[in-house]
């Protein structure tokens, strides 16, 4: 990462969240600087309860605390499994209603930021609304509280792991365990009032767990990017190229070598950004499709295994977009073709080869084919899924627009190159070839 690009990654994160956000290298002991404000009782949610590499973080926060006068609402609270189980859900919000703090603080990945915000307004609203589904969707959590003339619970996110953007966002992931299947809350409500983010403390990611991040956070700046058009495109594009620059330049590093500082702020910086785009447009069909495969794969994984084929489809719709992705990505090492004269579809094509070169180098499956546990279920669950009024956003959000009545059309041959790895079963709707 050049000086240059670290600076401007700054400013841009800056410039979206203010002094509202700490962020960067050995950070995490002004944690309290960020909770006083906000309350005197503190209710913390975090991660790694009795595992060794989580005892640091741990009395870092509450000598933080402590420090600027805030006092703890209860015992630490363990946080929640991976893809925000909605039992962890009801249970942190249970304890949240009984213990009632003036702010909740939640340290760790993800998943525990996200359990935690649907958890904040489940313990606000749950006498009104009790069933989270009444929660999924576009802004369900700021009608409930207009029409109870009631307010969330000041909640402060301390990201422990580079990639979702948690800390930053509106977003709130939430797992039906019985069902296999992942929905959203989306809600300015529940955007984290303050947050903090210390890259140093990333290195105790796993190269697994490190390269799952990097690729969600990738994910999100090119979804975004490919989605948006006119002015939003313009506004979206400094933020989403940079993410895109700093996360596959910096990924195989950070894989490879878990204490690379400089790699490790690079990812911190690209995912941070990833989480500034969707704050500016929405994530689509990589992410739609992924909310169905949480029993067989990792989020980001799965966004890598199908991004290559959901660029093949858009690609007549976002070439400018893709001429720049090309570059980015030749640059890298990771596109060896000459792109110049490649346009819609070829172009598409070109690029998806790109992505999966990098998934090859830290070895993730680039087809769902490969993923063990994957099968027929999993294709008639995603497209059932994306004809759920609840995800209809990520259908909206795509630069090639998909309906429920066109899901089975279009969707389905999209999925079924994802299985096989053959491109040439996805269908452009310009063309209809």
């Amino acid at each position: 990462m050049t000086p240059q690009q670290r600076t401007q990654a700054r400013n841009l994160l800056n410039e979206f969240k203010g002094r509202r956000y700490v962020f960067g290298l050995d950070c995490f002991g002004r944690l309290g600087e960020l909770v006083r404000p906000l309350g005197r009782r503190a209710l913390v949610v975090a991660s790694g309860a009795g595992k060794p590499w989580a005892a640091g973080f741990r009395r870092a926060a509450e000598k933080s605390l402590a420090a600027a006068g805030v006092s703890p609402a209860g015992p630490i609270l363990p946080g929640a499994r991976p893809n925000s189980p909605r039992e962890d859900v009801h249970r942190l919000a249970a304890t949240i209603r009984e213990l009632n703090p003036d702010v909740v603080v939640a340290i760790g990945g993800g998943s525990v930021i996200d359990a935690a915000k649907g958890a904040v307004a489940l313990s606000v609203l749950s006498d009104v609304r009790g069933d989270l589904e009444d929660y999924f969707g576009v802004g369900k959590v700021s009608a409930m509280l207009q029409e109870t003339g009631r307010t969330l619970t000041p909640l402060v996110a301390a990201q422990l792991a580079s990639g979702s953007g948690a800390h930053l966002t509106k977003y709130s992931n939430l797992t039906d365990l019985s069902a296999a299947q992942k929905k959203l809350i989306i809600d300015d409500a529940i955007v984290p009032p303050a947050a903090l983010f210390d890259y140093a403390l990333t290195a105790s990611m796993s190269p697994d767990f490190t390269a799952d991040g990097a690729l969600d956070g990738l994910s999100h700046c090119l979804e975004v990017w490919y989605g948006l058009k006119g002015a939003a495109l313009d506004r979206v594009r400094p933020v989403a190229a940079l993410g895109v620059e700093l996360i596959v330049n910096h990924v195989r590093q950070a894989w490879r070598d878990g204490s690379d500082l400089p790699a490790r702020e690079a990812l911190g910086l690209g995912t941070d950004l990833g989480g500034y785009a969707i704050m500016i447009g929405g994530t689509n069909g990589a992410h739609l499709t992924s909310f169905s495969l949480v029993d067989v794969l990792s989020h980001g994984r799965a966004c890598a295994v199908l991004n290559p084929y959901y660029t093949v489809f858009f690609a007549p719709a976002v070439e400018p977009q893709l001429r720049d992705v090309a570059d980015i990505f030749r640059r890298a090492g990771l596109l060896k073709q000459n792109v110049e004269r490649l346009r819609g579809r070829d172009l598409g094509l070109a690029v998806a080869e790109a992505m999966i070169a990098l998934s090859e180098e830290i070895r993730f499956p680039t087809r769902l084919g490969d993923v063990p546990g994957f099968g027929d279920a999993h294709i008639r669950r995603a497209l059932e899924a994306a004809k759920n009024p609840q995800l209809e956003s990520k259908l909206r959000n795509m630069p090639v627009p998909l309906s429920a009545g066109t899901v089975d059309e279009f969707m389905a041959p999209i999925l079924e190159a994802a299985r096989t790895g053959d491109f040439s079963l996805i269908r452009n709707m310009e063309t209809g070839a």
